[in-house]
């Protein structure tokens, strides 16, 4: 059994979904390809657990779940759930920053912003929240990020969304290189894992680009000094 030692003695939350919305299917698409594969490599946890109730789903051809946010001519959204969620342990997956969706507004062609990525997800919360044993976002970019801390009269949008997420019923909250992961302060009883994925775009840049070389004479690293 693949990583023995991880999953020997814990049981399965509840059955796994991931929602993607559209600004994220390629990245779920990955997931779901990654943990369809691991989980068929755990033959004997399967063969041993085949009966247990609490391994149902476990070993399905895909965790994905039919959903999407129509919008009507207006602009407005709505978000749809083809299949049921009951009970599941549901992953919303949104990247706020992808600004290459358009969608039509009155006969005019307009690009989906990090504001109508967070509405959708929050339509995607409210359409599944209330039967879902868990809903957990993930978030990539954390939306509205750079925006933590207030210095004059200004909004606090970041910590706002977070508490909004926690008291529509979300569990956890995961995300990557957050701006600065003290504004999890906002929300100290709930989960906020934020996840820095260095290695992995160093082990990216040098995958794309091999005429990088790391010494001395070729390499120079400029450190910016933040001003308080």
């Amino acid at each position: 059994m693949a990583n023995n030692y991880v999953f020997n003695d814990i049981l399965p939350v509840a059955p796994l979904k991931l929602a993607a919305l559209e600004s994220c299917k390629n990245l779920a698409t990955k997931v779901n390809d990654h943990i369809v594969t691991f989980r068929r490599n755990d033959t004997e946890e399967l063969l041993r657990r085949k009966q247990d109730l609490n391994y149902r789903g476990y070993d399905v051809d895909s965790y994905l779940l039919d959903c999407k946010c129509p919008r009507f001519g207006s602009g407005e959204a709505k978000a749809v759930i083809n299949e049921s969620v009951r009970g599941v342990d549901l992953f919303a997956m949104v990247d706020v920053t992808n600004y290459s969706i358009p969608y039509s507004v009155c006969g005019y062609t307009n690009h989906m912003s990090p504001d109508d990525h967070f509405q959708d997800l929050k339509r995607l919360i409210g359409a599944s929240v209330a039967t879902a044993h868990r809903v957990n976002v993930v978030m990539p970019f954390l939306y509205e990020g750079r925006q933590h801390k207030r210095t004059k009269r200004e909004s606090l949008d970041c910590a706002m969304a977070l508490e909004e997420l926690i008291s529509m019923g979300v569990s956890n909250i995961i995300t990557f290189d957050a701006h600065d992961p003290r504004v999890q302060n906002a929300i100290p009883l709930s989960g906020f894992d934020n996840f820095m994925p260095t290695y992995q775009f160093v082990k990216a840049l040098f995958t794309h680009d091999k005429s990088l070389k790391i010494d001395k004479d070729h390499l120079m690293i400029i450190s910016r000094m933040r001003v308080p």
